[in-house]
Protein backbone atom coordinates (compact mmCIF):
# COMPACT_ATOMS: atom_id res chain seq x y z
CA UNK A 1 0.00 0.00 0.00
CA UNK A 2 1.30 3.41 -0.90
CA UNK A 3 2.51 5.84 1.66
CA UNK A 4 -0.01 8.23 3.13
CA UNK A 5 1.46 11.69 3.34
CA UNK A 6 0.16 13.91 6.11
CA UNK A 7 0.15 17.62 5.51
CA UNK A 8 0.79 18.61 9.11
CA UNK A 9 -0.92 21.45 10.93
CA UNK A 10 0.97 24.59 9.99
CA UNK A 11 -0.14 28.12 10.85
CA UNK A 12 -0.11 29.61 7.39
CA UNK A 13 2.87 30.47 5.23
CA UNK A 14 6.25 31.11 6.79
CA UNK A 15 9.93 31.07 5.97
CA UNK A 16 11.57 28.08 7.63
CA UNK A 17 10.01 25.16 9.45
CA UNK A 18 7.96 26.22 12.44
CA UNK A 19 6.42 22.87 13.28
CA UNK A 20 7.74 19.52 12.00
CA UNK A 21 5.75 17.69 9.38
CA UNK A 22 4.54 14.22 10.28
CA UNK A 23 4.22 11.08 8.19
CA UNK A 24 1.35 8.66 8.76
CA UNK A 25 1.55 4.96 7.97
CA UNK A 26 -1.91 4.05 6.73
CA UNK A 27 -1.77 0.46 7.90
CA UNK A 28 -0.63 1.35 11.39
CA UNK A 29 -2.76 4.40 12.00
CA UNK A 30 -6.18 2.79 11.42
CA UNK A 31 -9.14 4.41 9.72
CA UNK A 32 -9.21 8.16 9.46
CA UNK A 33 -12.36 10.13 10.18
CA UNK A 34 -12.40 12.61 7.33
CA UNK A 35 -14.72 14.83 5.36
CA UNK A 36 -15.37 13.62 1.83
CA UNK A 37 -14.77 16.11 -0.99
CA UNK A 38 -17.87 17.79 -2.31
CA UNK A 39 -18.48 17.91 -6.04
CA UNK A 40 -19.79 21.21 -7.41
CA UNK A 41 -20.94 21.31 -10.99
CA UNK A 42 -21.37 25.07 -11.24
CA UNK A 43 -18.74 27.77 -11.18
CA UNK A 44 -19.27 30.66 -8.79
CA UNK A 45 -20.69 33.89 -10.15
CA UNK A 46 -18.83 37.09 -9.17
CA UNK A 47 -20.73 39.41 -6.84
CA UNK A 48 -21.73 42.91 -7.78
CA UNK A 49 -19.98 45.69 -5.84
CA UNK A 50 -21.63 46.61 -2.55
CA UNK A 51 -21.00 48.38 0.72
CA UNK A 52 -19.61 45.43 2.63
CA UNK A 53 -19.19 46.73 6.21
CA UNK A 54 -20.72 49.42 8.37
CA UNK A 55 -19.40 50.68 11.71
CA UNK A 56 -22.30 53.00 12.55
CA UNK A 57 -23.54 50.93 15.52
CA UNK A 58 -20.51 49.63 17.40
CA UNK A 59 -21.03 47.93 20.76
CA UNK A 60 -18.84 49.61 23.43
CA UNK A 61 -16.69 47.10 25.24
CA UNK A 62 -13.34 46.97 27.02
CA UNK A 63 -11.77 43.53 27.09
CA UNK A 64 -10.07 42.68 30.40
CA UNK A 65 -7.36 41.64 30.02
CA UNK A 66 -6.95 43.38 26.66
CA UNK A 67 -6.71 41.35 23.49
CA UNK A 68 -3.14 40.67 22.37
CA UNK A 69 -3.84 41.54 18.72
CA UNK A 70 -2.38 44.70 17.22
CA UNK A 71 -5.56 44.96 15.16
CA UNK A 72 -8.87 43.12 15.45
CA UNK A 73 -12.51 43.23 14.40
CA UNK A 74 -15.69 41.18 14.74
CA UNK A 75 -18.59 41.56 12.31
CA UNK A 76 -22.01 40.11 11.61
CA UNK A 77 -21.51 38.23 8.35
CA UNK A 78 -25.18 38.47 7.43
CA UNK A 79 -25.61 42.22 7.73
CA UNK A 80 -22.04 43.54 7.52
CA UNK A 81 -22.45 45.32 10.85
CA UNK A 82 -19.16 45.88 12.69
CA UNK A 83 -19.72 45.01 16.36
CA UNK A 84 -16.27 45.86 17.74
CA UNK A 85 -12.96 46.96 16.31
CA UNK A 86 -9.38 47.88 17.20
CA UNK A 87 -7.22 49.74 14.68
CA UNK A 88 -9.51 48.44 11.90
CA UNK A 89 -7.76 50.30 9.06
CA UNK A 90 -4.15 49.88 10.12
CA UNK A 91 -2.26 48.40 7.19
CA UNK A 92 -0.47 45.27 8.30
CA UNK A 93 1.21 42.19 6.89
CA UNK A 94 -1.33 39.39 6.61
CA UNK A 95 0.74 36.36 5.51
CA UNK A 96 -1.47 33.50 4.29
CA UNK A 97 -4.71 35.38 4.82
CA UNK A 98 -3.76 36.54 1.31
CA UNK A 99 -4.91 33.11 0.14
CA UNK A 100 -8.53 34.06 0.82
CA UNK A 101 -8.38 36.34 -2.22
CA UNK A 102 -6.38 33.79 -4.21
CA UNK A 103 -8.99 31.11 -3.57
CA UNK A 104 -11.93 33.41 -4.29
CA UNK A 105 -10.62 34.42 -7.72
CA UNK A 106 -9.42 30.92 -8.65
CA UNK A 107 -12.77 29.38 -7.68
CA UNK A 108 -14.44 31.73 -10.16
CA UNK A 109 -12.21 30.61 -13.01
CA UNK A 110 -11.50 26.94 -12.33
CA UNK A 111 -14.00 24.14 -12.06
CA UNK A 112 -13.33 21.39 -9.49
CA UNK A 113 -12.27 18.87 -12.15
CA UNK A 114 -10.24 21.26 -14.30
CA UNK A 115 -6.71 19.92 -14.74
CA UNK A 116 -3.90 22.14 -13.50
CA UNK A 117 -0.46 21.46 -14.98
CA UNK A 118 2.15 22.45 -12.39
CA UNK A 119 4.47 25.11 -13.81
CA UNK A 120 8.23 24.64 -13.43
CA UNK A 121 8.39 27.70 -11.14
CA UNK A 122 5.97 26.23 -8.60
CA UNK A 123 8.32 23.83 -6.73
CA UNK A 124 10.75 26.70 -6.12
CA UNK A 125 8.42 28.88 -4.01
CA UNK A 126 9.48 29.49 -0.38
CA UNK A 127 8.10 27.24 2.34
CA UNK A 128 5.53 26.06 3.20
CA UNK A 129 5.13 23.68 0.24
CA UNK A 130 3.16 20.47 -0.06
CA UNK A 131 5.65 19.20 -2.65
CA UNK A 132 4.05 19.67 -6.06
CA UNK A 133 6.27 18.45 -8.92
CA UNK A 134 6.85 20.39 -12.15
CA UNK A 135 4.72 18.99 -14.95
CA UNK A 136 2.38 17.20 -12.57
CA UNK A 137 -1.27 17.25 -13.67
CA UNK A 138 -3.67 17.71 -10.76
CA UNK A 139 -7.42 18.28 -10.52
CA UNK A 140 -8.10 21.78 -9.20
CA UNK A 141 -10.24 20.67 -6.26
CA UNK A 142 -7.26 18.90 -4.70
CA UNK A 143 -5.15 22.05 -4.86
CA UNK A 144 -7.91 24.11 -3.23
CA UNK A 145 -7.99 21.81 -0.21
CA UNK A 146 -4.22 22.03 0.20
CA UNK A 147 -4.31 25.81 -0.34
CA UNK A 148 -6.91 26.49 2.35
CA UNK A 149 -6.24 23.70 4.87
CA UNK A 150 -2.49 23.07 4.69
CA UNK A 151 -1.73 26.53 3.24
CA UNK A 152 0.72 25.39 0.58
CA UNK A 153 2.52 28.23 -1.16
CA UNK A 154 3.11 25.97 -4.15
CA UNK A 155 -0.64 25.38 -4.39
CA UNK A 156 -1.24 29.14 -4.40
CA UNK A 157 1.17 29.70 -7.28
CA UNK A 158 -0.09 26.69 -9.27
CA UNK A 159 -3.69 27.91 -9.01
CA UNK A 160 -2.70 31.51 -9.79
CA UNK A 161 -0.93 30.50 -13.01
CA UNK A 162 -3.80 28.21 -14.02
CA UNK A 163 -6.44 30.88 -13.35
CA UNK A 164 -4.55 33.96 -14.54
CA UNK A 165 -2.22 32.63 -17.22
CA UNK A 166 0.82 33.75 -15.25
CA UNK A 167 1.64 34.86 -11.73
CA UNK A 168 1.76 38.61 -12.31
CA UNK A 169 -1.47 38.75 -14.31
CA UNK A 170 -3.19 36.97 -11.44
CA UNK A 171 -1.68 39.29 -8.82
CA UNK A 172 -2.92 42.24 -10.89
CA UNK A 173 -6.38 40.67 -10.86
CA UNK A 174 -6.16 40.28 -7.07
CA UNK A 175 -5.50 44.00 -6.71
CA UNK A 176 -8.24 44.86 -9.21
CA UNK A 177 -10.72 42.82 -7.19
CA UNK A 178 -9.60 44.46 -3.95
CA UNK A 179 -10.24 47.85 -5.57
CA UNK A 180 -13.64 46.72 -6.90
CA UNK A 181 -14.68 45.57 -3.43
CA UNK A 182 -13.57 48.85 -1.86
CA UNK A 183 -10.70 47.32 0.11
CA UNK A 184 -8.70 50.53 0.40
CA UNK A 185 -6.16 49.18 2.90
CA UNK A 186 -5.12 46.21 0.76
CA UNK A 187 -2.32 45.50 -1.71
CA UNK A 188 -0.99 42.14 -2.88
CA UNK A 189 2.38 41.17 -4.37
CA UNK A 190 1.97 37.38 -4.41
CA UNK A 191 -0.83 34.80 -4.43
CA UNK A 192 0.48 33.20 -1.22
CA UNK A 193 1.42 36.06 1.10
CA UNK A 194 4.83 34.54 1.77
CA UNK A 195 6.49 37.79 0.62
CA UNK A 196 5.80 40.44 3.28
CA UNK A 197 7.13 43.55 1.56
CA UNK A 198 4.26 45.58 0.02
CA UNK A 199 1.79 42.75 0.74
CA UNK A 200 -0.66 44.10 3.28
CA UNK A 201 -4.26 44.49 4.35
CA UNK A 202 -6.22 45.51 7.45
CA UNK A 203 -8.58 43.83 9.90
CA UNK A 204 -11.47 45.69 8.23
CA UNK A 205 -10.52 44.60 4.72
CA UNK A 206 -9.86 40.97 5.69
CA UNK A 207 -13.27 40.81 7.38
CA UNK A 208 -14.97 42.35 4.34
CA UNK A 209 -13.17 39.98 1.97
CA UNK A 210 -14.02 37.02 4.19
CA UNK A 211 -17.68 38.02 4.09
CA UNK A 212 -17.57 37.88 0.30
CA UNK A 213 -15.61 34.62 0.20
CA UNK A 214 -17.96 32.79 2.56
CA UNK A 215 -20.81 33.36 0.10
CA UNK A 216 -19.00 31.16 -2.39
CA UNK A 217 -20.34 27.64 -1.79
CA UNK A 218 -17.09 25.94 -2.77
CA UNK A 219 -14.97 28.20 -0.57
CA UNK A 220 -17.36 27.71 2.35
CA UNK A 221 -17.29 23.93 1.97
CA UNK A 222 -13.50 23.74 1.90
CA UNK A 223 -12.68 26.06 4.82
CA UNK A 224 -15.05 24.25 7.18
CA UNK A 225 -13.35 20.90 6.48
CA UNK A 226 -11.25 19.65 9.40
CA UNK A 227 -9.38 16.86 7.62
CA UNK A 228 -9.57 15.23 4.23
CA UNK A 229 -7.88 12.34 2.46
CA UNK A 230 -7.12 13.03 -1.20
CA UNK A 231 -6.14 10.39 -3.78
CA UNK A 232 -2.90 11.18 -5.61
CA UNK A 233 -0.83 9.79 -8.44
CA UNK A 234 2.13 7.48 -7.85
CA UNK A 235 4.45 7.45 -6.03
CA UNK A 236 2.42 9.40 -3.45
CA UNK A 237 -0.94 7.62 -3.90
CA UNK A 238 -2.73 9.54 -1.17
CA UNK A 239 -2.43 12.70 0.92
CA UNK A 240 -4.18 13.87 4.06
CA UNK A 241 -4.68 17.58 4.66
CA UNK A 242 -5.37 18.75 8.23
CA UNK A 243 -6.89 22.19 8.65
CA UNK A 244 -4.56 24.65 10.38
CA UNK A 245 -7.53 26.46 11.94
CA UNK A 246 -7.66 24.85 15.38
CA UNK A 247 -10.87 26.70 16.27
CA UNK A 248 -12.76 24.28 14.04
CA UNK A 249 -12.10 21.72 16.79
CA UNK A 250 -12.27 23.92 19.87
CA UNK A 251 -15.11 26.39 19.28
CA UNK A 252 -18.74 25.30 18.96
CA UNK A 253 -20.15 26.47 15.64
CA UNK A 254 -16.79 27.39 14.07
CA UNK A 255 -16.91 26.89 10.29
CA UNK A 256 -13.93 28.76 8.72
CA UNK A 257 -11.74 30.55 7.61
CA UNK A 258 -7.93 30.83 7.46
CA UNK A 259 -4.74 31.18 9.48
CA UNK A 260 -1.53 32.94 8.53
CA UNK A 261 2.01 33.41 9.78
CA UNK A 262 5.32 34.87 8.75
CA UNK A 263 8.07 36.08 11.04
CA UNK A 264 7.13 39.67 10.21
CA UNK A 265 3.34 39.36 10.27
CA UNK A 266 3.07 37.35 13.45
CA UNK A 267 0.11 35.03 13.95
CA UNK A 268 -2.99 36.03 12.00
CA UNK A 269 -6.47 34.53 12.10
CA UNK A 270 -9.75 35.02 10.28
CA UNK A 271 -12.38 32.80 11.90
CA UNK A 272 -16.10 32.39 11.35
CA UNK A 273 -18.74 30.72 13.50
CA UNK A 274 -22.51 30.22 13.35
CA UNK A 275 -24.83 29.95 16.34
CA UNK A 276 -28.63 30.07 16.32
CA UNK A 277 -28.64 31.03 12.66
CA UNK A 278 -26.27 33.97 13.11
CA UNK A 279 -22.78 33.97 11.59
CA UNK A 280 -19.92 36.13 12.84
CA UNK A 281 -16.46 36.71 11.40
CA UNK A 282 -13.55 37.72 13.63
CA UNK A 283 -10.13 38.84 12.41
CA UNK A 284 -7.03 39.13 14.58
CA UNK A 285 -3.72 40.38 13.18
CA UNK A 286 -0.32 39.91 14.83
CA UNK A 287 -1.78 38.10 17.82
CA UNK A 288 0.38 35.57 19.70
CA UNK A 289 -2.79 34.41 21.51
CA UNK A 290 -5.00 34.32 18.44
CA UNK A 291 -7.09 31.28 19.44
CA UNK A 292 -7.77 32.53 22.96
CA UNK A 293 -8.56 36.00 21.65
CA UNK A 294 -10.60 34.60 18.76
CA UNK A 295 -12.74 32.74 21.26
CA UNK A 296 -13.20 35.86 23.40
CA UNK A 297 -14.02 38.03 20.40
CA UNK A 298 -16.64 35.61 19.04
CA UNK A 299 -18.16 35.08 22.49
CA UNK A 300 -18.52 38.84 22.83
CA UNK A 301 -20.04 39.12 19.37
CA UNK A 302 -22.65 36.47 20.01
CA UNK A 303 -23.59 38.09 23.31
CA UNK A 304 -23.82 41.59 21.80
CA UNK A 305 -27.15 43.05 20.83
Amino acid sequence: MGALVLAAVVAGAWVGARRPAATVNAAASGPLVIDAPVVHSLRAVPMAPEHLLSATSLVPHAFSPPLSARAAIVIDAGTGRVLWQRRPHQRMKVASLTKIMTALLAFRKLGPNDIVTVDKSVPRVPLVREGLRAGERVKAWKLFYSLLLYSGNDDALALAIAAGGDKWTFVHEMNDEAHRLGLRDTHFVSPSGVVDRDNYSSAWDVAALSRVAMRNARFDRVVRTKIIQVPWSAPTYSKVYVNNNLMLRSYAGANGLKTGYTHKSGDCLAVSATRHGRTLIAVLLDDPNMYVDGTRLLNFGFSAA
